[in-house]
């Protein structure tokens, strides 16, 4: 669904069908750890970058939503782990690296190696 910056996330949602008034992130309504979300918040959000770069679906994000200064500055932060290894991901843009391995891809770098030779 597209967020009010106008990218699109899968872990935003909004409902405005006969008088609803519904916008979430459902992404922070899962972290306990985090402040309430705001509508602005999205055009800070590194989520949709993270979800475009990486499509594994084992990847798990965490964003975590903290205030400095009075609540004027709100600070975002991204965790991510792998379901699948069970591993820490240090880069999400990236993954954890073993699901990387893919047997279709590595026939392809093959047959692209012949072709140069």
């Amino acid at each position: 669904m597209k967020t009010p910056d106008g990218r699109e996330c899968r872990h935003y949602y909004q409902d405005f069908h006969r008088g609803r008034n519904i916008q979430e992130c459902r992404l922070v309504k899962q972290n306990v750890e985090s402040e309430q979300w705001h509508p602005n918040d999205c055009s800070k959000c590194p989520i949709p970058q993270i979800l475009q770069a990486n499509a594994c679906p084992h990847l798990q994000l965490k964003l975590t939503i903290s205030s400095r200064l009075f609540g004027l500055n709100r600070k975002l932060t991204v965790g991510a782990d792998c379901s699948e290894h069970r591993l820490h991901v240090d880069d999400p843009y990236i993954g954890c690296g073993n699901c990387n391995d893919n047997p279709g891809l590595e026939i392809f770098r093959r047959a692209l190696e012949q072709d140069n030779d």
